[in-house]
This record gives structure tokens, sequence and C-alpha cells, in this order.
């Protein structure tokens, strides 16, 4: 029996979980809501607003939806996924009690401290003035963290007290605003990804993402300016003790407090000489690791979803392809500032076995003209045997695309490259 399906968001995240449930045999009428024109390929788009929860409700309702997939954070955190859970329609993502350990900084490093989970140490702060005197006396470099969503961009890793004080100022120019200062952890990151059905956790694969906007890490923070898959940093065993140490204990902190989570958990790590450390959760799946993920996944997307949401993995057992998949953001020069929309955007490669393009934020002119409509527009998106020949097939197929107002990193898994060499 084939499952009608909805799914919430419209960004390059969307399209990359829209083109992997596209495949699926099981997937009868497919909606995204609002989509983009990427995602129109494989699903009717239409216009709802996931923050009027009886107009999603409804909307489910009338079209016999089956499993409602919600991509990005802030419906989730506004308690999309409760409005569904109450109305008997299955969905993907958490309740927005759980949506915390996303949506406030300050309660997922209060429960890291009750479990012992390993992180950085924190003070938190709704006092503007207390927080700037003691970064003042804690010094550089130091870790900025405004409480709630940011899309990605709301941290400040200070290594001046200059820029320290600064983002201080700059989270307080929020009217009741919060703030977390973390001691700055040294290492390397990782993103490790794991579905959880309000019982356990399955892990569902590993990715490293690239921040920072130019090449050799410099520039301000990003939502992401490319990422590849598997993070060849995260050995086996420090994936076994993150999984140990970080995911498990979180589960069950969230089950005493009575918020179970069911979902995806994406825990962005610290690789210390003492072992993983958490950063951040996220609630959702990464962008642009999802696409790296969704290149890399051999098994039918839909039933995994489908089985998380219905609070039973236990049959789940998901199947990767070998290959590495990497995939390069082509964003609107200015970002992550302020940069123009309605750029026009030459043809885009036709979609293969080993390259998409997923659209990230994109609209179609009057003319059926592609153009740019954010800050991150396109994800060029390969796969092959080594990150070193997915990155050759993705840059080959961002020279062949003609956006004179787009930029990107040249240098996505450069690090991977390198070890592979060695």
């Amino acid at each position: 029996m084939s499952t009608h399906v909805l799914l919430i968001g419209s960004g390059g995240r969307e399209h990359a979980l829209a083109w992997k449930l596209a495949q699926s045999p099981e997937l009868g009428n497919f909606f995204a809501a609002p989509g983009n024109p990427g995602i129109a390929a494989y699903a009717t788009c239409v216009s709802l607003d996931p923050f009027d929860h009886a107009a999603v409700v409804d909307f489910a309702r009338e079209n016999a939806i089956g499993l409602v997939v919600v991509g990005p954070e802030a419906p989730l955190v506004a308690g999309l996924a409760d409005a569904l859970d109450a109305a008997g329609v299955p969905v993907f993502g958490p309740s927005a009690a759980a949506a915390q350990l996303e949506g406030s900084k300050g309660f997922t490093k209060d429960l890291c401290a009750e479990q012992n989970i390993p992180t950085a140490r924190y003070e938190r702060f709704a006092d503007r003035d207390a927080a700037l005197e003691y970064v003042a006396q804690r010094g550089v470099p130091i870790v900025i963290k405004a409480d709630g969503l940011a899309a990605g961009k709301g941290v400040t890793v200070a290594q001046t007290l200059d820029e320290a004080l600064a983002a201080v100022e700059g989270c307080f120019e929020a009217e009741g605003a919060e703030i977390v200062v973390e001691e700055c952890l040294e290492g390397e990151e990782a993103s490790l990804f794991c579905l959880c059905d309000g019982k356990g956790a399955l892990f569902f694969g590993t990715a490293q993402d690239h921040k920072r906007a130019f090449d050799r890490d410099r520039g301000p923070n990003t939502g992401g300016m490319g990422a590849y898959s598997p993070a060849i940093n995260l050995s086996p065993e420090a994936t076994r003790r993150a999984m140990r140490e970080i995911v498990e204990p979180t589960l069950k902190g969230m089950a005493a407090r009575g918020t179970p989570f069911r979902g995806v958990l994406y825990a962005g790590l610290m690789l210390t000489d003492k072992g993983p450390q958490l950063i951040e959760y996220n609630v959702r799946f990464g962008d642009p690791e999802a696409q790296v993920l969704m290149m890399r996944l051999e098994s039918d997307l839909l039933p995994i979803l489908l089985a998380c949401a219905k609070g039973d993995l236990s049959g789940v057992e998901p199947r990767w392809r070998d290959d590495r998949a990497l995939t390069v953001v082509m964003a609107t020069e200015g970002y992550p500032g302020a940069y123009p929309k309605g750029t026009p955007i030459g043809p885009l490669p036709e979609p293969r076995d080993d390259l998409v393009v997923f659209h990230a934020g994109t609209k179609l002119g009057a003319d059926g003209t592609l153009l740019s409509d954010g800050g991150r527009v396109l994800n060029v998106t390969a796969r092959g045997p080594t990150v070193r020949e997915a990155a050759r097939i993705a840059y080959g197929a961002i020279e062949a695309i003609d956006w004179p107002s787009g930029f990107w990193r040249s240098d996505i898994g450069h690090a991977a490259i390198m070890r592979e060499d060695v």
C-alpha cells in the first residue's frame, strides 16, 4: 500500500530528501510546502504556512497524508509535530519540548551537565553587563552562542576580546535575549547523525561540514558552504564512544524528563585529545549534510522515516554505498551578509547517478528563467570512490554553470583528500 507524503521546507536539504523519497516504490501522492523549483520535479508544491498548525493538519487529513516530513527546525520548535501527532498524522520530527535540544543552547548545556555528557564548560546569561564582565575576566579564545535558533549562524568563536565583547553586544540587541558563553574546545569538528524512535538511537551516518565562508576556513560562519561524507576523521571507535557517552545519555535524560526524542538527532562534535565532546545538537538533518547522506544512502528512505515516526526502528538496518559523497554550496556574492536576489542562473546539469544539483534558494521568473532567491542557492553534489574523485566531479559541474553572481569555496573536502593521499 502506498504512502502519501507531505514534505515541509524549501531548501537544499528538502530537495535532497524529496529526491530520495521520490525513488521509493512505496510513495503515493507527494506534496511539498512550499518546495522550490528543484523539488517541483518530484512533488506537487503547495502553499501552506508551517506555523499555521490547523491548516497543515487540515491539508494532511484532506489528502490522506500517511507521513509528514518536517525539514527545517523552526516549525519543530514551534510545535508542528505536536499538532500533527495529536491529530493522528504520523510525523517525522520531535515534539516542541524535545526540539529544545536545538531551540535552546542553554537547555542542552544543562542537560549535558545533568547527564555528565562531555562538552565545553559554560555559563548562561540573561544580563548583558554580567556577560560582558564574565567574558572580560575569562579572556580569549572564547565562544559566544545566542540561546535560540539562529539558522546555524548564531555562534562566534572569538579570537580577540573586542570580537567577543561585540558578539555579546550583538546577541543582546534582541529583546529578552539569553546567551551561552563556553570555553573554546580544540580539535576537529565532525557531524554524527542518529534516527531516534523515542526509545533508542539508530546510527545514520557521519559528515564533515565547512562552516566558514571562504577558502582555508576564513571569513564569517555561515549555514555551511559544503560537506562530505563519511567523515574521515571520525573513527569507528570515536563513533562508538560518541554514541555511548553523548547520544545515549541524551536520550535517557530526555525520556526521564517525559519528553522522549523522536526524529533525527544531529550531534555536532569536537574531536579533542580527551575524546569526542558535544558542541551542539540539531533536531533535523543538517544542510548541506543531508545532501551527501542522501547521495550515499542505498536503502529506501520512506519506510525508514515512517518507522521512526511510528516509534519503532527495531527492524531497520540502513544500507550505505561504499562511495564518498561531497557537496559544494554555490552562494550569492555578499552572503552571509547582505546579498541581491533574482540574479539569473544558466541551465543546470541533468541529474545522473553520480551528480545531482540540489536547489537551495531558487525561484522561477515570469518567463521560466531560474533565478537566485537566497544566500545559499545551489548544492552541487557528487559521489565517487574517493573524496578526491567526488570533488573532481562536483567542481567540474560547477565550471559548467553560468551564474556570474555566485561564489563558492574551492577547497571543500581538502583535509579528507590530504588524508587519502597519505
